[in-house]
C-alpha cells in the first residue's frame, strides 16, 4: 500500500492536467461535434444506445501501478494492468478514517468486494465496469439496463419523488442543463464500492451525474460525490463512454449468482456425492 500511495501522489498533477487540457478540448469543439449526436423529437440529446467506458477505472478509480493481481497462476492474464485513474486532481478527499478502512477493504477485496459476490454494482460503477450497458431514452423516463448482474435502472425527468427506501441502484431523478442530462442519485444504501480496490462511500451519499454529448457516438460522463460521513469536501470523477457502433450491438445475459454460489455457500453447497447419496469412484 505504501508504493500504492507514493504512486497516487506523484501522478497526481499529471492526472489534473490531463483532465484539464481534455476537458478544454472537449469545450473548444463542442459545437461542431454536437451536430451529430442523435435528437429526440424535442431537440434533447437522445442517449438510446449500446455504450460502453473503457480503461481500468473498474479495478481502482485512484491512479495506480500494475500489479500481479489474484492469481499468480494465470500469470500476465491475472495480472491487473496500470491505470492513470478517472478522480480529478487524483486523489480522493478521503477522512482518514475512511481511508483506512479503504486500505482494510483493499486488503480483503477477493473476500469484500461486493462485485466479487455478484452484487449490484452501484452508482458510480456500474457505468465503468467492463461491460456494455443499453439506454432506453423516453420523453418522461430513461431506462439504463446494464449488462453485469443485469443490474438496471430508471432515471425520472425533471423528477422530484425521494427514493422509499435506500437501494443498490438508488433513486435517480433528472433535469437538462442545455444538452447536459443532469441526474441527482440518492437513497444508495451505503453497501456498494467504486471500484476493486475498496473505495467506498456511506448511505448518506449524494452523486450528481453529468451526461454530455461529445460528439456522434461519444459522451463525456462525470460524478460528482458528496458523502460527509467519508469525504472531507466533494470531489468529481470524469471518463469518456464510447457507444457500441459494430452491426447488431447489444448487451447480452451475463447473470453472475451461478458464478458465485460455490465461493458463497461452500459450506452447505452439494457435491455430486452427496446428492446422489452414492460415493463417487
Amino acid at each position: 500500500m505504501a508504493k500504492m500511495a507514493n504512486l497516487r501522489t506523484h501522478k497526481r498533477v499529471p492526472a489534473a492536467l490531463l483532465g484539464c487540457l481534455l476537458v478544454a478540448a472537449g469545450t473548444a469543439n463542442a459545437q461542431d461535434l454536437l451536430t451529430g449526436f442523435p435528437r429526440m423529437p424535442d431537440g434533447r440529446p437522445n442517449f438510446t444506445g449500446v455504450w460502453q467506458a473503457l480503461g481500468t477505472a473498474w479495478l481502482d478509480i485512484e491512479p495506480h501501478a500494475a500489479s500481479e493481481g489474484h492469481f499468480y497462476q494465470l500469470g500476465a492474464m491475472g495480472a491487473v494492468p496500470a491505470g492513470l485513474g478517472v478522480v480529478v486532481g487524483g486523489e480522493i478527499p478521503y477522512l482518514p478514517e475512511a481511508r483506512a478502512k479503504q486500505q482494510e477493504n483493499f486488503e480483503n477485496r477477493l473476500a469484500l468486494d461486493p462485485v466479487v459476490r455478484c452484487y449490484m454494482p452501484g452508482v458510480p460503477r456500474a457505468t465503468y465496469m467492463p461491460f456494455p450497458f443499453q439506454i432506453v431514452q423516453g420523453t418522461e423516463e430513461i431506462l439504463i439496463a446494464y449488462e453485469f448482474a443485469t443490474a438496471n435502472r430508471v432515471i425520472f425527468i425533471d423528477g422530484e419523488e425521494l427514493s422509499p427506501v435506500d437501494s443498490w441502484m438508488g433513486w435517480s431523478n433528472s433535469a437538462w442543463d442545455g444538452d447536459t442530462l443532469v441526474v441527482e442519485v440518492t437513497g444508495l444504501n451505503g453497501e456498494s464500492w467504486f471500484d476493486h480496490a475498496g473505495n467506498h462511500m456511506s448511505n448518506a451519499a449524494r452523486i450528481v451525474e453529468r451526461y454530455t454529448p461529445l460528439g456522434p457516438n461519444h459522451i463525456r460522463y462525470e460524478a460528482t460525490i458528496e458523502d460527509p460521513n467519508t469525504f472531507s469536501r466533494p470531489w468529481t470523477i470524469r471518463l469518456p463512454l464510447y457507444r457500441r457502433v459494430e452491426e447488431n450491438a447489444q448487451t447480452l445475459e451475463f447473470k453472475c449468482v451461478e458464478f458465485t454460489e460455490q465461493l458463497l455457500y461452500e459450506d452447505v453447497s452439494r457435491t455430486p456425492e452427496s446428492a446422489s447419496g452414492v460415493p463417487n469412484d
